[in-house]
């Protein structure tokens, strides 16, 4: 089950938020640059790892680092729970007055965390960060992205602009609204558009990963992409009202057709367009199916009400035994 966040005497200005799964390679230096980073704000802060099921040495890595270091603390969960859930995790473990989610791969550039940190101390409740791809970024991957984010805002309402990412500073009002969202499958960046406020985006240019490699397979970018869409979107279950209303209409108008040449005397022809056409409409009927189905996958892991994560060690916290 989830544990309490930690109590301490007096709550850091930042928090920054990074889950990590199997990125022993990029934990060193991501806490170097980020502590010479966060030097130069002359702020409190803190920094919070979350270790996503990781098969590596990065909890060592975390809690040693921990351990030397009161400003950094850890979170080890009891296996993979996915990225969003480790961001979660990691919000519901924060504790300061703004809180920056990033990656652990060092793509998300730690040289940009003052400018966030600014533009909140400006008033912006929300400062997003927009992507702009390296030109090594393949093809079918800035393709891909592009159309879901058209996609998405189109069918969804929420303008999500392309290059859109994880990487963004939200206020500690807006972690609190988050903390409270029921969603079977989170997707934090509809969620904190979805929520309002006075907002900001910040371009950058991505960096190359400085080891590992993505944990992003095309398989996990579509099943996401999908469950984005069914998170925010009822247009789908909308869709199949008016694709049956369609292909009522076809059917109807074939039958007049049949009877016109019935009463006409004519041989009634064409075996092999009314299977084509009954194929078609069964194939749009199985889609429809498949779509309420999603919907109501979604309304079953809502009801069961399982946590999001689950801790199995902590490292830093004041509040540990």
């Amino acid at each position: 089950m989830m544990n309490a966040p930690a109590e301490t005497t007096s709550k850091p200005t930042l928090s920054i938020v990074i889950p990590l799964c199997d990125e022993e390679g990029n934990v060193a230096l991501l806490i170097e640059k980020l502590r010479d980073v966060l030097q130069t704000l002359e702020i409190s802060y803190e920094v919070i790892l979350v270790d996503d099921g990781s098969r590596d040495g990065t909890w060592s890595l975390i809690s040693e680092a921990a351990a030397m270091n009161d400003r950094l603390k850890g979170l080890s969960l009891s296996r993979n729970f996915g990225h969003q859930n480790a961001l979660f995790a990691g919000l519901y473990h924060s504790s300061g007055e703004a809180v920056i989610t990033m990656d652990g791969d060092l793509q998300h550039p730690p040289a940009l965390v003052p400018e966030l940190f600014d533009a909140w101390r400006e008033g912006y409740r929300v400062v997003e960060t927009r992507r702009i791809e390296s030109e090594d970024a393949s093809f079918l991957k800035r393709m891909t992205s592009r159309w879901f984010y058209r996609i998405f805002s189109f069918l969804s309402g929420l303008p999500l602009a392309e290059g859109t990412s994880d990487f963004r500073l939200v206020d500690r009002q807006i972690v609190d609204t988050i903390l409270q969202m029921r969603d079977a499958d989170l997707f934090l960046r509809g969620i904190t558009h979805w929520v309002g406020f006075q907002k900001t985006t910040i371009a950058y240019n991505v960096e190359r990963r400085h080891a590992g490699e993505t944990k992003y397979s095309l398989r996990k970018m579509i099943r996401f992409a999908m469950s984005s869409l069914f998170s925010f979107s009822m247009i789908p279950l909308r869709l199949g009202i008016w694709l049956g209303l369609i292909t009522s209409a076809l059917a109807f108008l074939e039958l007049i057709y049949i009877l016109v040449n019935y009463f006409r005397g004519n041989a009634i022809t064409g075996w092999a367009s009314t299977l084509t056409v009954i194929s078609f409409m069964f194939g749009i009927l199985f889609i429809l199916v498949g779509i309420i189905g999603a919907y109501v996958g979604n309304l079953l892991e809502t009801v069961k009400n399982r946590p999001r994560f689950i801790v199995q060690d902590r490292s830093g916290f004041s509040d540990l035994p």
